[in-house]
């Protein structure tokens, strides 16, 4: 299967997020208007055709190429990009729910979290259906019921593929997809979620079968956009190419896991997808269970993730020889973070931030103490010089390199 994309990377290349939101600038009635002084709106959703309608186009000046355009909210400071190309707009800071949320802190703890991070212009809430077992969505769904705010104010994500112990319930079949979707909506008590994730790519089922069920959610009001999680850069590309074949809707942004010791995909891959076919990045696990906070030292405190009943793994982690490599690093970070006038764990967030391409980073929090810790990264992300960026690059020495 061959599908040409030049005409589509021709386009994303030359036309900026901007540019591609840009209609008729309004006219003194309000409407969809022409020129200054017309006086009169285009009917609504229509921007009027022929000659004079397109005349009356003003043209914006376009931003640099592969330039995520950056908006900065009033009285919170928060940043917001598109996500990927699409017009969709996120704050640069989401607030992820797993482990959490549900599991390892009260509902109580949770509302203050999300309280939090929504005063402070935090607009992008993301959970799935198998975190606790779907008692994440139920405390996050619960909590937006309770403050009643406006639904149009916030972005709500969910990733679908591990939905319950059934053969049925699990993977991305158009079966699940749907049933599964249906599902999230109503524990989380929501007519339609903004982006849905698959939440792994799935060997078993067709990448037809995948897009076209995606497209359907869509089209059914369900979700507004779909993305990918953890998939590779063939399978997302194989997605759009599938899209564009069936004239399907393609996937908007890739979710993967992006710190300062795991580069290759979000700084070598993702960028091309990003300027060839418009796909973003979320990034999630900026401080892999509190490892690049140097609170380990070398060693587990009671208090932290690597203690708690299920996380073993974790623990054993932070003593493997590899471990003990990365806290080594980490240790070396701190000259850095303290020339800034920063902790480590926000001058780990921040160096995500500044990643082409990436739309928004997923913070997991415990306390909202710590969220706004983490929330001070972007004060950081203006320090982060080109100077300061090879720095630390040069303390890491895992800086990727193109293998063409």
């Amino acid at each position: 299967m061959q599908v040409s994309i030049a005409c589509t990377e021709q386009n994303l290349r030359s036309r900026s997020s901007e540019d591609r939101l840009c209609g008729p600038r309004p006219g003194p009635g309000g409407g969809n208007g022409g020129t200054t002084g017309a006086g009169h709106g285009n009917p609504p959703g229509g921007g009027g055709s022929g000659p004079k309608a397109r005349a009356a186009l003003v043209p914006r000046p376009p931003a640099p190429a592969g330039a995520l355009r950056e908006s900065t909210g009033r009285g919170t400071g928060m940043k917001y990009r598109n996500l990927g190309k699409s017009g969709l707009r996120v704050s640069c800071l989401g607030l992820g729910t797993w482990v959490t949320f549900g599991s390892q802190i009260s509902d109580e703890t949770a509302e203050d979290v999300l309280t939090v991070a929504y005063e402070h212009g935090v607009n992008l809430f993301d959970t799935a259906e198998v975190y606790a077992a779907g008692k994440a969505e139920r405390t996050l769904g619960n909590i937006l019921k309770s403050k009643g705010w406006r639904r149009s104010s916030y972005v709500i994500t969910t990733k679908i593929f591990w939905g319950g112990q059934a053969e049925t319930e699990r993977g991305l079949s158009r079966k699940h997809i749907i049933e599964g979707l249906r599902g999230s909506l109503e524990r989380l008590q929501l007519g339609y979620v903004d982006i849905v994730f698959a939440n792994r790519s799935d060997p078993n089922c067709p990448m037809e079968e995948i897009v076209r069920a995606m497209t359907y959610v869509i089209n059914q009001g369900l979700a507004l956009y779909w993305g990918t999680s953890r998939w590779g850069a063939a399978e997302i590309m194989e997605a759009y190419s599938m899209a564009r074949q069936f004239n399907l809707i393609p996937p908007v942004c890739e979710q993967a896991e992006h710190h300062l010791f795991q580069r290759e995909k979000v700084e070598m891959q993702l960028p091309e997808l990003y300027h060839k076919i418009g796909v973003g990045s979320v990034t999630w696990y900026p401080l892999p269970c509190g490892l690049i906070t140097s609170k380990y030292d070398g060693r587990v405190p009671d208090t932290c993730r690597a203690s708690i009943k299920g996380y073993q793994w974790l623990k054993d982690k932070v003593q493997t020889e590899d471990g003990k490599k990365q806290q080594a690093k980490v240790m070396d970070l701190l000259p850095i973070a303290h020339q800034l006038g920063c902790t480590v764990a926000q001058l780990a967030i921040a160096w995500c931030l500044r990643s082409e391409g990436v739309s928004s980073v997923l913070l997991g929090v415990s306390s909202a103490e710590q969220l706004i810790e983490h929330l001070g990264a972007l004060q950081v992300l203006s320090q982060l010089t080109p100077q300061t960026v090879m720095e630390i690059d040069g303390l890491l020495r895992n800086k990727p390199h193109s293998k063409k």
